[in-house]
């Protein structure tokens, strides 16, 4: 996978309603197989993205900054597609040199997809859009219903997202004040190329109850499933011996004191495992590594992290999403929560999975600085 650009922001403007869903509630905040569209979305964007802003209905705003704590940007959006992005545009930091805007309700775009667009785009590129062949018959139609014209479709595409451009063209196609069905037909209208490249067919886009239901089948298959959810918690007081050193959520944080434990004393990793034993019913942290078992002794991790992998997958079992909150009043998780997803995510064979973080107002031993805790969600599939 691409290491983490510092020059690329991804914008997802996700301020449309889920009517057509059948939902009462922005499409954004749709339930996928245990996440929302916009965090899987997310997800997906966060391996090749320094910067992601969500543009959110002015409502929402502060229930979706709750799903990501400070990793992702959520500002209130416009109320077209268009000025969403452009309000997001306005946000994005200096140092960026390219943007890819991609729709909350085409959450299953791979994180592959995203970076073959900005592998164009480093090739000279100034914009690109996956699409797709178009396969049916399509037909122009006059206001009275009546065909007009059949389009040869092999000259036909369907267009979908992330579309990638450099800033300065972005910027420049929204300073023309023009509204669009995309961002790329914003450009055309500047005379500039767009590339296509191949796009996927998972990167629907989920507009209908049926939408969802192909969805789901492309997250879990078609075959007969087996969903299951575990909950796992961990925590740990922070040691006397000062030389002891601080591992959390995969990462080393050098100039913080660490905590006692048999192994580390990741608190996240720890959880993260629990939740997976208990989800699959395969024990839990201390009947698998506990300090019953010397091999375990100043075990990292990630270590713990895998090998809980190996048990869980010889058993049939397959993750598909992994959810971790850190409480404490230190470290701070913001400045390195892309670093600590990518490595978590590494131990668990490139498993989508989310890091927030809090503190408890000064209450509890968390809240009194004596230690830290993590509760993990894992939602996994049984193959049958």
């Amino acid at each position: 996978m691409r290491s983490l650009l510092p020059n690329t922001a991804v914008i997802i403007p996700a301020a449309g309603s889920g009517e057509r869903l059948g939902a009462d509630l922005p499409k954004a905040l749709v339930q996928l197989v245990g996440q929302t569209l916009v965090e899987h979305a997310v997800s997906r964007a966060t391996p090749i993205a320094s910067q992601i802003i969500v543009a959110a209905p002015a409502e929402y705003v502060n229930q979706i900054r709750t799903f990501f704590g400070d990793l992702v940007e959520v500002i209130a959006g416009g109320t077209t597609r268009t000025q969403s992005v452009k309000l997001a545009l306005a946000r994005v930091r200096e140092n960026i040199q390219y943007v890819l805007v991609h729709d909350a309700a085409r959450s299953l775009a791979s994180t592959q997809l995203f970076e073959r667009v900005i592998a164009e785009l480093e090739s000279g590129e100034q914009a690109v859009i996956p699409v797709l062949a178009v396969t049916d018959t399509v037909k122009k139609v006059n206001k009275k219903g009546y065909v007009t014209k059949t389009p040869n479709r092999s000259k036909l595409r369907a267009v979908q997202t992330p579309q990638g451009f450099t800033r300065e063209v972005l910027t420049w196609a929204h300073a023309q004040d023009l509204e669009g069905t995309d961002d790329a037909s914003l450009v055309e209208n500047l005379n500039i190329d767009v590339k296509t490249i191949p796009g996927e067919v998972n990167a629907l886009k989920i507009t209908t109850p049926e939408d969802i239901e192909t969805a789901t089948k492309y997250l879990i298959g078609s075959e007969l499933v087996d969903l299951r959810v575990g909950v796992g918690t961990d925590a740990h007081a922070y040691s006397d011996d000062p030389f002891r050193p601080m591992w959390l959520a995969g990462l080393l944080w050098e100039g913080h004191p660490g905590v006692d434990g048999h192994s580390d004393g990741d608190v996240a990793a720890h959880a993260i495992c629990d939740s997976l034993f208990a989800a699959t019913g395969l024990g839990d942290l201390g009947s698998n590594f506990g300090v019953d078992r010397p091999e375990y002794a100043k075990a990292a991790g990630a270590k713990l992290l895998s090998e809980t992998l190996s048990i869980i997958s010889a058993a049939g079992f397959e993750i598909h999403n992994v959810s971790v909150q850190i409480v404490g009043n230190k470290p701070k998780i913001g400045p390195r929560r892309a670093e600590a997803i990518k490595a978590l995510s590494s131990a668990l064979g490139g498993a989508p999975v989310s890091v927030t973080a809090t503190t408890t107002d000064g209450l509890g031993f968390t809240g009194e600085g004596k230690g830290l805790s993590a509760i993990a969600t894992s939602l996994v599939v049984l193959k049958r």
